[in-house]
């Protein structure tokens, strides 16, 4: 008892001095945005419901930057309008927090318990990580949706899909009609041969879509032919905080950048996607499914600014569970690649090229985190998982996030050469 009291006491200790250094390191390397997205969404909100615009013709004084999701995301939003500025900051900042939190507790959870973690400590350890990773620190920061949507796709990907849930999809479609860009997950279902759960994405996204044109069919036609094509609402492509293929032609020659060479990128990415998800899916492995598809989801878009990049996440997580589940030099190589990913995409490297991006050094550093991503989607490893048991399977097993089927309860005291054995059923592949 007396121990394992030691071992608590220690552990909160250790969660505080943690906690204590990543809030001095959030004073010194994090930019105060003052909610510039969020303070963008409330004005274009405001405009729209209580001063008669159009949500589209709103652009934030002194900008180019306005309103650039489609019609349902306002719908979405909507409550927003009706709530004191400060208040949307509170509710904008607890969302972020919490879906954040359910999506680290989701990837990280299995690997605290075959590693035998304390979970709450794990937990805890992980929330203060994440706190100082930049894309999670801009996306508070600037008041992004960009874990919501994380969050809408995880369900599906972690738990609807690996139970054949017949609602698998939703998630996706959800995340689809509030923001496009997470259409490239309906693509993967198609890829790999989940048709049932792509209809229902494509369908739960044409519902949301419709129901939004149906309340607001003034907006509805704005966007869909004229706001959607308006590319300077969204920033300028050679931007150092651009990390997207895109971005790099564009930072290669900023005022002619090369259309067929970015086109010719994006597709032979798309190929390489393809093939390795392919592989994971028939692997059992959907949350590298979903790492993957995060990763060139960053890669293919026109514009992923620097926030965009908490979709990278699960791959940096993931590096550490294949890591953890190997041995000897592998084991050392994936933890090192973990940690050597994370603390770049903590360390703001690009912007040390944000005003010359020229020469060796400028193509190297600027794009450091375009390297990152492409790095995650050709070298994280895919592990064959054993057979994830249904509620009329086998006895002796549950299924997990992703559909990695674990030991039930009754079977975890077993010996550590057991273990070990077990283990090595795990092993990465």
């Amino acid at each position: 008892m007396a121990q394992g009291a030691g071992r608590t006491i220690a552990q909160v200790v250790a969660v505080a001095a943690l906690a204590a250094a990543v809030t001095v390191f959030l004073s010194v390397a994090a930019v105060r945005h003052g909610f510039f997205d969020l303070n963008v969404y409330y004005g274009a909100l405001t405009f729209w419901v209580h001063d008669g615009g159009e949500i589209y013709d709103f652009l934030k004084a002194g900008t180019q930057y306005g309103f650039t999701y489609p019609p349902f995301a306002a719908l979405v939003m909507l409550p927003m309008a009706y709530l004191p500025w400060n208040a949307a900051i509170v509710m904008s900042v607890t969302a972020t927090v919490l879906v954040s939190a359910v999506v680290i507790w989701w990837l990280l959870d299995p690997v605290a318990r075959r590693s035998g973690w304390t979970r709450w400590f794990t937990l805890a350890v992980a929330l203060c990580l994440a706190a100082a990773y930049e894309p999670m620190r801009e996306t508070v920061n600037f008041g992004q949706v960009n874990m919501l949507l994380l969050f809408l796709v995880a369900v599906d990907l972690l738990w609807l899909l690996p139970a054949r849930n017949r609602w698998a999809g939703v998630g996706i479609g959800l995340a689809t009609a509030i923001k496009l860009t997470p259409g490239i997950f309906i693509v993967y279902l198609l890829v790999t041969g989940r048709w049932r759960a792509a209809a229902t994405a494509v369908g739960t996204a044409a519902v949301a879509t419709l129901v939004a044109a149906g309340l607001f069919p003034d907006a509805s036609r704005e966007f869909w032919t004229e706001a959607l094509w308006n590319t300077d609402r969204v920033g300028e492509l050679a931007f150092v905080s651009n990390q997207s293929l895109r971005g790099v032609v564009a930072r290669l020659d900023p005022q002619h950048p090369s259309t067929i060479a970015w086109l010719l990128l994006v597709l032979v990415t798309l190929v390489i996607w393809g093939w390795r998800c392919r592989r994971a899916v028939a692997a059992g492995d959907e949350a590298t499914g979903l790492a993957l598809t995060g990763a060139v989801m960053c890669l293919v878009s026109p514009v992923t600014w620097v926030h965009h990049l908490v979709w990278l996440l699960p791959g940096l997580i993931l590096l550490v569970d294949n890591g953890m589940a190997a041995r000897g030099r592998r084991r050392r190589v994936l933890l090192a690649a973990a940690l050597v990913g994370y603390a770049l995409l903590c360390s703001r490297i690009v912007w040390s090229w944000e005003k010359d991006f020229t020469g060796v050094d400028g193509f190297l550093g600027s794009n450091t985190y375009v390297w990152i991503s492409l790095a995650l989607l050709l070298g994280l490893p895919i592990r064959r998982w054993a057979t994830p048991v249904r509620p009329d399977g086998p006895a002796g097993s549950v299924v997990e996030p992703g559909g990695v089927a674990q030991l039930a309860e009754q079977d975890r005291g077993a010996s550590a050469g057991q273990r070990h054995r077990i283990g090595g059923l795990l092993a990465v592949r």
